[in-house]
């Protein structure tokens, strides 16, 4: 076979990836703004409420949070959750001291000493492997509500976020449910701005479309609810992934049952300030997220319990971390056709429609703009679009290499903007610290995390 025909054929099927994702781009995009306006989301609050008032479904509750090294949140992530909106006779908080240094630890036992709501749990420090599913897996004993509703320690939730997710669990096949996550410090950077409004796109359009479209919403890891017989049936967290949200999302699915998306249940979380804890944080979303592709695709395909449709809305979510590494190769095959080592001839027209590999993201951060009728300067922001999607290509790519090569790697906790030197909490580093301001890529909302 001749390099031209090699081409052609890489070209062809490139094609075809990005047609297929730029179409599933389309559709959420398209039903979002059909369907997931204002009113819907203010409506969704009020049928949580029967006509007197009282809420309906409400099952005992066990509120989940990890915490390692976190002196800088854990009071106030304390006092946000004992203000939950949900009947304190059916509420437990429970919040896993993950080996830390830095007197975490202290804090929570203060805090609990005076709260009997509040049970502080330590697991010590190299005991077992790490990472936030084991942190997680230590409480499970403990545990003792009916739903388990997990956060990160940097999260602020909403006071009504618990009773708007439990009530889905009323279906008894539901398994999990997706709340919505925020950016709350979009002001502290350009690149905080601009994952603000990869946010909007994440979870107003793309988690919105995954439910309106195909049923199949991404339980996020933060922000959820899980049923906990269904999460001991699994075996608790994958202490395995470092992705433990989309694992659990493909067993749950796997099992026979579903997740749900409560776009009312709102909670805002801190954004990354600097490419390096970007880099950090997304490349741990990649590496985990192919593991986890590697681990289940074959499985999804056989699952005879799933419709055509949605297996094959299942494989294009496992592949979403897989799309960054095929434009990187388009990239490279445009490079060669450009410098004359691979011939112009083979690739007639193919290279335009890999501009859907752009179009696709931007529809569905179009639209998140669109429904939260988001600010001017936050639409200029889109300037960085194509630098932060190739430095999120990159990493992609490198994740992926990695991952074949069986490089060890291990879950990675993310720096938080208050720092131990000092800084005031949301402060952005200087410029000198390698900050570089862009926009992080529409994906799939099921690593929505810190």
């Amino acid at each position: 076979m001749g390099t031209a025909l090699l081409t052609s054929v890489a070209v062809y099927a490139l094609d075809i990836v990005f047609l297929c994702f730029f179409l599933r781009h389309t559709a959420f995009a398209v039903s979002a703004l059909r369907h997931a306006g204002s009113e819907q989301i203010a409506s969704s609050k009020a049928d949580t409420l029967d006509m007197s008032g009282a809420v309906g479904y409400r099952p005992a509750v066990s509120v989940l949070v990890s915490c390692k090294n976190e002196r800088f949140v854990v009071e106030r992530l304390a006092t946000e959750l004992l203000a939950l909106d949900y009947p304190a006779e059916l509420l437990q908080i429970v919040i896993v001291d993950d080996g830390s240094d830095d007197g975490t630890g202290e804090i929570l036992d203060a805090r609990a000493a005076v709260e009997p709501r509040l049970l502080a749990l330590h697991r010590p420090a190299g005991s077992g492997p790490p990472g936030k599913s084991a942190a997680l897996n230590h409480a499970l004993p403990r545990l003792t509500g009916e739903i388990v509703v997990v956060f990160d320690a940097d999260h602020r939730p909403h006071r009504d976020s618990l009773a708007l997710l439990v009530r889905h669990f009323e279906d008894a096949g539901v398994g999990a449910v997706q709340g919505r996550c925020r950016i709350r410090n979009a002001a502290d950077a350009p690149l905080t701005r601009l994952i603000t409004v990869d946010y909007l796109a994440g979870y107003l359009v793309n988690e919105f479309g995954r439910q309106s479209v195909f049923g199949l919403p991404a339980y996020g890891g933060a922000n959820c609810a899980i049923r906990l017989s269904a999460l001991r049936d699994l075996g608790g967290w994958n202490v395995h992934s470092v992705t433990e949200d989309t694992d659990v999302t493909l067993r749950l699915l796997l099992s026979g049952l579903r997740v749900r998306y409560e776009p009312a249940a709102v909670d805002d979380e801190e954004g990354v300030t600097t490419v390096r804890r970007y880099w950090k944080q997304r490349y741990r979303w990649a590496r985990g997220h192919q593991q986890v592709c590697r681990d289940y695709l074959r499985h999804v395909v056989r699952a005879s319990h799933l419709s055509v449709l949605e297996r094959v809305e299942t494989v294009m979510f496992l592949l979403v971390y897989h799309v960054p590494v095929a434009s990187l190769a388009a990239l490279g095959l445009l490079g060669l056709a450009m410098a004359g080592v691979a011939p112009a001839a083979s690739v007639p027209g193919g290279f335009v429609l890999w501009t859907l590999l752009f179009l696709g993201p931007l529809l569905e951060i179009g639209g998140g703009m669109l429904l939260a009728r988001t600010r001017r300067s936050d639409v200029l922001a889109l300037v960085w679009f194509l630098p932060m999607f190739l430095i999120s290509a990159v990493l992609c790519a490198k994740a992926w290499v990695d991952g074949l090569s069986g490089s060890s790697y291990t879950w990675v906790r993310t720096d938080r903007a208050a720092a131990p030197t000092g800084r005031a909490p949301g402060r952005v580093p200087g410029h000198a610290s390698g900050h570089v301001p862009g926009p992080a890529p529409a994906r799939a909302p099921g690593q929505v995390g810190s």
